[in-house]
């Protein structure tokens, strides 16, 4: 298979590793990326880990939460250029419709599309909107989440937001929630804990593990519980609660929760980015 140069920028933008190395690791994958990604992995190059981010190429992304603190929303409309995303009719369309969404308790993208603003839905406002910019406009996600405290936090430029959820309500809990949403948007964990990471990415992440520690002549009898060891990094490193956090890192994120109230947890959130594909 011919690996272009755009592949090649692509695994960059995806690992962060030299243009030669990804190059060579597509060569070697016959293309295939998930294969290069963990040949680069094998090779000791450090790769972040693979993101179940939702991405689209352009657009806006907000995310908002209601007065009460109980209910936060976040909002994706995709379109083709950064031009038409920052021109300010198309600002204020996005937020016309999250406005909208979080007034009639909208729960789902679905219900969204269908709903009437001014007498047409959304669908049809999307339709209109790529009349007018001649640009393709697309609504790919929207996301809600309810929960006795919520935070909603949108990164500058309003192409990276996130909204989590929280196990206790009340004032005090609405600054350390901000504090983890930011975490989520610079860090970019997975899941909230390891439970919720899918068996099939721990088995991978295991078997990678092993091979990689056969590479480095380790005894077969320990490579399991090096394998185990490095799977446990790989928890720490990727899902919420266990990651150091980003304003003290002497302690884990579940710390720095429960520093408000034995009880407070993150029980869910949603990470969206937009950017190139």
């Amino acid at each position: 298979m011919a690996i272009t140069a755009a592949d090649v920028n692509k695994l960059r933008q995806m690992t962060g590793s030299g243009m030669m190395d990804c190059k060579n690791a597509l060569v070697e994958a016959d293309g295939n990326f998930d294969t290069a990604i963990d040949i680069l992995r094998k090779k000791g190059q450090k790769v972040a880990a693979k993101r179940a981010d939702r991405t689209s190429n352009q657009g806006r992304l907000v995310a908002k939460m209601n007065a009460e603190h109980n209910v936060a929303a976040i909002l994706m409309v995709s379109c083709e250029t950064d031009f038409v995303a920052k021109n300010d009719d198309f600002v204020i369309f996005t937020e016309s419709i999250m406005d909208a969404a979080m007034a009639n308790s909208i729960k789902t993208r679905e219900e969204l599309l269908m709903h009437k603003i001014n007498g047409i839905t959304v669908e049809e406002m999307l339709v209109e909107m790529t009349g007018k910019t001649g640009e393709k406009t697309e609504l790919p996600a929207y996301e809600v989440i309810e929960a006795p405290c919520v935070a909603a936090y949108n990164h500058h430029g309003n192409l990276l937001a996130t909204i989590a959820g929280f196990t206790v309500g009340g004032e005090k809990v609405y600054e350390p929630a901000h504090n983890v949403a930011m975490q989520i948007a610079a860090m970019n964990p997975l899941s909230v804990d390891p439970k919720q990471i899918p068996q099939n990415i721990i088995d991978h992440e295991l078997e990678l593990a092993r091979e990689m520690t056969r590479q480095e002549g380790k005894p077969e009898n320990m490579i399991e519980k090096i394998a185990e060891g490095k799977l446990n990094k790989f928890f720490k490193e990727n899902t919420l609660l266990s990651q150091e956090f980003i304003r003290d890192n002497k302690i884990s994120v579940a710390e720095y929760l429960k520093q408000t109230d034995p009880n407070l947890t993150c029980c869910c959130f949603y990470r969206l980015q937009l950017g190139e594909r």
